[in-house]
């Protein structure tokens, strides 16, 4: 097994997989208000969905902004 090639920065490491999760959660809440609009769920999973979504929206932002805060610090 090859050793794992670590980021010169863990800042970047974090803002990268902010991104993934901002993308990935994009795609499945499309997907999945798409599909239950054809199958007829009821709302309250269509809230919970963008409740779901929401959080990792959230938790995006707040690892988004450690790692702009740790960039900050470290560049002065």
């Amino acid at each position: 097994m090859a050793p794992k090639k670590s980021d010169p920065e863990p800042a970047l490491a974090q803002i990268r997989i902010a991104s993934i999760v901002i993308i990935v959660t994009m795609v499945l809440w499309m997907g999945l208000s798409y599909v239950g609009g054809l199958i007829e769920l009821e709302a309250r999973f269509a809230f919970l969905f963008d409740l779901a979504a929401l959080a990792a929206f959230l938790w995006a932002l707040i690892v988004l902004f450690n790692a702009w805060r740790t960039r900050q610090i470290k560049k002065d």
